[in-house]
């Protein structure tokens, strides 16, 4: 019964990893593909290198990293910041406060996208200014920062308070202190907040969609300009290489789970 029961559990999670990587590893099958149409041609890397090659794509693939770079440095240091806050507050307003900072992470996308058009708009008007390269940062700080706090916090929870105590008198100035000692202490979730919001950053397209302007494009609303004129067979390269970061982040991030888990049994 138990060897039958695992079978069936076996067979149920490769119809799921089928269900979900099947369409993948086609986009990935025809980005060798030689021929423009669904027909194999024959395997190239052409669209590889002609993905390259291309001004417009290369210009959102360095918009789209600037701003995944800058949002995730920003948000992580905010957000390491606003979890310590937090942490200090006590009674209700703890959890009245921590309720807020979670928001945008359970809000729709399409909600996030046009309430902050609408600021950036309204805000354009009173100090002429136009949407492009500086909304789109502030739009991913905003809501990548909720997820460093979620990473941080419980971090902060499991923290003895009296090593920093211990820091204070044996000569630390609270500013030494507190980075050798707090920071060191919630480094394993800094990192998975500042690893999550880089990840979040690529993959995003509503809002910026809705907070790009009319002059900025990175990578996400690039392809969907291109989709709605032709689909060109360097989308298929793009998708992929944009698919592999994703996975080497991600992978990331379990490496890092799994040793600090490790040095958690160790000790």
């Amino acid at each position: 019964m138990k060897q039958k029961s695992g079978v069936l559990t076996k067979i149920y999670i490769g119809i799921i990893m089928v269900f979900m990587y099947a369409p993948i590893a086609v986009l990935i099958f025809y980005s060798f593909n030689k021929s423009r149409s669904a027909a194999w041609g024959g395997f190239t890397f052409e669209w590889y290198f002609e993905l390259f090659k291309s001004r417009s794509i290369m210009n959102a693939l360095t918009n789209t990293l600037l701003i995944a770079v800058l949002a995730a440095v920003l948000a992580t240091v905010l957000g390491t910041a606003a979890a310590i806050g937090i942490h200090n507050l006590r009674g209700k307003t703890r959890a009245v406060v921590q309720n807020f900072s979670n928001i945008p992470i359970i809000s729709p996308d399409i909600v996030m996208g046009v309430s902050l058009m609408l600021l950036f708009t309204f805000l354009g008007v009173l100090f002429h200014f136009e949407m492009g390269f500086v909304t789109v940062l502030l739009s991913h700080i905003s809501f990548c920062v909720p997820f460093v706090v979620l990473n941080v916090m419980p971090r902060i929870r499991r923290m003895d308070t009296s090593i920093y105590d211990a820091a204070l008198d044996l000569g630390c100035t609270p500013v030494q202190a507190f980075f050798k000692v707090v920071i060191h202490e919630l480094m394993p979730g800094i990192v998975s907040g500042a690893l999550i919001s880089f990840t979040y950053s690529i993959d995003d397209f509503v809002i910026t969609h809705f907070t790009q302007g009319a002059r900025f494009q990175n990578l996400s609303t690039e392809i969907y300009s291109m989709l709605r004129r032709k689909i060109p067979p360097t989308i298929n390269a793009l998708s992929t290489l944009l698919f592999l970061v994703i996975i080497v982040v991600m992978v990331l991030i379990n490496i890092r789970d799994r040793r600090e888990e490790k040095r958690k049994t160790m000790n």
